[in-house]
């Protein structure tokens, strides 16, 4: 038999028909729903007086639109989002689909949701209209984002019409340094690759640095994966994730576990299998990253300086850079460190899970927010807000200046109330820092929950290796 990557393995068990050369019907085992990619679907499926095929299979969750005011009801207040979570309750409630509403005490980002209440297995298929879906392949699921239209067909059949991607993997071995973190470890990765380095790929990571990685830290690297152009990221799952799955689902117990243990032992790439294109990094390299411009893959260690375009040959490389530039009012040649910050924001389905809130609670705690600086915390969930609670995470940040919110997407997106004024620039943990993500003119420098804790007790970027040194 042809030795399998992990990937194809995945797509074989799910393939329900070949279409042709490069496409095929794939099933889905979960498809997950927010309330802005799918009302269009489901008023589709009205029109052709069409049902949802398996609604124990679809699970929603209104996360993009809702408001993360600390205090009080949620209640959206604004006209079209708040239609837009009416239709979706309407929707899931008419066709039999789960929902965790407004006010459902558990709410949260769907990427963070999904794999904290078990429903993520090793060797699904996970679909959403939401690219940061490749979040699940850190327990070995296949997950990636998928168009409106596509959300139809999904809920229609639960299958989708796919088109085949090409395989990658990049092994990282060694060992993280101090003071850093898988957010700096795939910003790193993003960089020397690029925004489009993994284009038209599913991810594999391997090697001894992913292996001593936390399931949450992986879930961090998985998801901005998509950030250099992957179609999907997958890590094999080993008896760390295998434990975090069994202790999230009550369901595999008894008769269940062993034929389920079994297939999960088989979900790894083969010795001889064949990746299109290979990488290798060693984890001692990393430093604490920052992103200067507009990309995630314009992004420099924080004791490093902007790029200067005159360096690069002219073309639209340094036209890149020079408007990136433009729009953050950086100067070529400048540090990084040092530089003010207005606003910080910890959260986003990239970080803002008990370990990113234990962390940055690290760097606040007996500290202050800095003089003209607003800091926010907006837990991935509501099962993740309780557990911080009950460990006295909301009474370090609120102690030190920083608003302790209600969950939800919140600032990693300009689709709430949580929007960046003109100008302000902020230090945020979220997965990308395009032009006016986080606010019509506003500048976005992505980074660690640490390097944002430190960010907001100095007003500035630090070096956050620095800053604990001082505090030991």
């Amino acid at each position: 038999m042809t030795p399998r990557t992990l990937y194809q393995k995945l797509v074989d068990s799910h393939t329900v028909a070949r279409l042709d050369e490069q496409h095929l019907l794939l099933f889905c085992d979960l498809h997950l729903m927010n309330e802005y990619t799918s009302p269009q679907a489901f008023a589709g499926l009205d029109e052709q007086g069409r049902g949802v095929a398996l609604p124990g299979q679809n699970l929603a969750v209104v996360s993009h639109v809702i408001p993360t005011e600390p205090v009080g009801r949620r209640v959206i207040h604004a006209q079209a989002p708040a239609l837009q979570a009416s239709r979706l309750k309407r929707n899931c409630e008419r066709h039999g689909i789960p929902l965790f509403d407004t006010d459902d005490p558990l709410q949260g980002i769907e990427h963070v949701v999904a794999p904290e209440h078990g429903m993520i297995r090793p060797g699904m298929v996970v679909i959403c209209g939401d690219s940061h879906t490749t979040t699940t392949g850190a327990l070995g699921a296949l997950g990636f984002g998928i168009g409106t239209s596509e959300v139809e067909q999904v809920l229609a059949t639960q299958t989708l019409v796919y088109r085949l991607a090409r395989d990658m993997r990049i092994r990282v071995d060694g060992r993280l340094p101090a003071g850093t973190t898988a957010k700096d470890l795939v910003l790193m990765i993003i960089g020397r690759i690029g925004a489009q380095g993994a284009r038209g790929f599913v991810v594999e990571f391997c090697g001894t640095a992913i292996d001593a990685l936390s399931i949450e830290a992986r879930f961090t690297l998985c998801n901005m994966a998509v950030e250099a152009g992957a179609r999907g990221a997958l890590i094999a799952p080993d008896e760390a994730a295998i434990d975090y799955v069994l202790q999230r689902a009550p369901d595999i117990r008894a008769a269940w576990q062993e034929p389920a243990l079994a297939h999960w032992a088989t979900l790894h790439s083969d010795a001889d299998a064949v990746f299109e294109v290979e990488h290798r990094f060693d984890a001692g390299d990393v430093a604490p990253h920052v992103t200067w411009g507009t990309s995630p893959d314009q992004v420099i260690a924080v004791d490093a300086q902007v790029p200067d375009p005159s360096t690069c040959p002219a073309g639209a490389a340094r036209r890149s850079i020079e408007q990136a530039l433009r729009y953050t009012g950086l100067a070529a040649g400048a540090p990084i460190e040092g530089l003010p910050v207005q606003h910080v924001f910890i959260g986003s389905c990239t970080n803002a899970r008990i370990e990113d809130l234990r962390a940055a609670a690290d760097v606040v705690r007996g500290r202050t927010v800095a003089t003209g600086v607003r800091a926010m915390v907006v837990p991935g969930s509501g099962a993740v807000k309780a557990q911080a609670e009950g460990e006295g995470l909301d009474r370090v940040f609120v102690a030190a200046g920083f608003e302790w919110r209600q969950p939800g997407c919140s600032m990693c997106l300009a689709m709430n109330g949580d929007v960046l004024p003109a100008g302000t620039r902020c230090a945020s943990t979220t997965n990308r820092n395009f032009e006016g993500r986080q606010g019509r003119a506003a500048i976005t420098h992505l980074m660690s929950p640490a390097m944002a804790a430190a960010a907001a007790v100095t007003g500035c970027i630090t070096d956050v290796r620095t800053l604990e040194s001082r505090h030991a």
